[in-house]
Formats: structure tokens, sequence, C-alpha cells
């Protein structure tokens, strides 16, 4: 398990880097989407993911790994846009910003990490297609639940969803080795 937190932790630091330099460039502009539009921009990475794996010919020299990063760093955004509400304007400092976005990440890896006890780091022997799927059925679960006015009968919340995602794609990038 030690390993999977070292793991987890190292591909956080690159994501949170990204964030931190994208909050400098062009400040806390996310903070006026609204959590479909976040959701929606989660969808289009998946499923650009999802292409580049069933594809043979790729027409721009990429791989999946921007495209699991943004996941993980869309998905905190909705998260914090949850407790935050959306703004009018932008409202965060790259500081107050990056606060949030750890708050994020840390409740995120404590349930990963009850998870991950619990199932027996069954992931590992997971195909990184496979965690993209579970990743779209997630952003489906979403939108199904924003349609719903945010209530569910039975289901887990918005939130836990955008933290699947978010250690679903840390997952995948545990297994590509490419960070």
């Amino acid at each position: 398990m030690s390993s999977t937190s070292r793991e987890y932790d190292s591909i956080i630091a690159v994501c949170r880097q990204l964030y931190i330099n994208k909050m400098k460039d062009y400040g806390s502009a996310w903070r006026i989407l609204r959590l479909p539009s976040l959701t929606d921009q989660i969808f289009i990475k998946a499923q650009r993911i999802r292409s580049l794996q069933e594809n043979e010919v790729r027409k721009v020299d990429e791989d999946e790994t921007g495209e699991f990063i943004g996941i993980i760093n869309y998905s905190i955004m909705a998260l914090i846009q949850l407790d935050k509400g959306i703004a009018l304007q932008p409202d965060l400092d790259v500081e107050e910003a990056t606060k949030l976005y750890d708050e994020k990440v840390l409740l995120t890896k404590t349930l990963m990490e009850a998870k991950n006890h619990d199932y027996g780091e069954a992931w590992r022997d997971m195909r990184v297609s496979s965690l993209t799927d579970l990743i779209l059925q997630k952003i489906l679960r979403v939108k199904q639940i924003e349609d719903n006015k945010g209530k569910t009968l039975v289901s887990e919340g918005i939130d836990a969803n955008y933290q699947d995602m978010i250690n679903y794609a840390v997952f995948a990038l545990i297994l590509e080795k490419k960070i």
C-alpha cells in the first residue's frame, strides 16, 4: 500500500503543478463554470482517451497522459465548485485555489486508501481501457444526477463520482508509467 501512496502522490504532484501554473497564467477563470460545463470537459477528455485507445491512426501526436491529468484537475475543480458554488467572476488567488485543491486531494486520497484496502489493489490487474470505461460510466452517472437536479434515491452523490474519476485517472497514470 505504501507503494500506491507514493505513486499516487507523485502523479498528483504533476497534476498540482500544472494546476498552479494554469492558475498563474489564467487566474481562476474556471470559477465561472457551472458543474455541467465541468462534467462536459471531463467527458470530452475521457472520450478522447477512448478514441486514442481504439484508433490505430492518430492525427495529433499525443498520448492519453495529458487527458488523464485533465480529468484529475477538472474533477478537483468540480469538487471545489460543489463546495463554494459558482462565481460570477474569478475570485480565488493562487494560494487559496491551491489550498482548496490540496483539501480535495486529501479527501480523495483518503477515500482511495480505504477502498484500496477493501479491494486489495484489484485495479493493478485492470487494463487502462477498463479504467477509461469506468470514468466514462461515472461521467454518465454525474450527467444523469445533474439532469435530476442533484437528487438521487439510493445512489452516491456527484462528489463521490468525481472522486472516483480522480482515483481511476491516477490509477491509469500509475499503470501507464509515463509520469
